[in-house]
């Protein structure tokens, strides 16, 4: 579906946990296998690819995976890329890491992200370092997040003040 979708040129690399889905390898994309929550495989994979600029999380949904993986992956996505997490629902389960507006719930992280892009108006600064100065947008939906990024600058047309 992805060849189809981004074409024949795209660098298309897949992440599973499972072995039996190296069965995949080289048919339409690339699989590694090994573990989201594994800095050093996520960053080996990154390089191994050249870069990377988009991310698709599919994987095993629980917040504290997700914002690993994350905090790795976007601060090495290309300039204009896209950072894409699906199945957020389930950052709402307590089996997943989560819960209704708990702390160490992605969810939390999300709404963490859009205060930092709104640093310019308050004076607490910016608290998630994998997005510091290159979150251009977040776009939410039912149980997706998409995060855009891009270079920030201060806004031109707004006042920008601390009370």
């Amino acid at each position: 579906m992805w060849r189809k979708y981004f074409g024949h040129e795209a660098v298309l690399y897949g992440v599973d946990i499972d072995p039996n889905c190296m069965r995949f390898d080289g048919l339409d994309a690339q699989v590694r296998i090994g573990s989201q929550d594994d800095k050093g495989f996520i960053s080996g994979v990154i390089e191994e690819m050249g870069g990377v600029d988009v991310v698709l999380d599919d994987g095993s949904h629980v917040s504290k995976h997700i914002r690993s993986t994350f905090n790795v992956a976007f601060p090495k996505l290309s300039d204009g890329g896209l950072y894409i997490v699906e199945d957020l629902h389930a950052t709402y389960w307590r089996s997943h890491g989560g819960g209704y507006q708990v702390a160490n719930s992605f969810m939390s992280d999300i709404s963490q992200m859009y205060d930092d892009m709104h640093h310019w108006y308050h004076s607490e600064g910016q608290k998630i370092s994998a997005t510091r100065n290159s979150l251009g947008a977040i776009h939410l939906y039912d149980s997706i997040a998409v995060f855009e990024k891009n270079k920030i600058r201060p806004p031109l047309h707004s006042k920008i003040g601390r009370e």
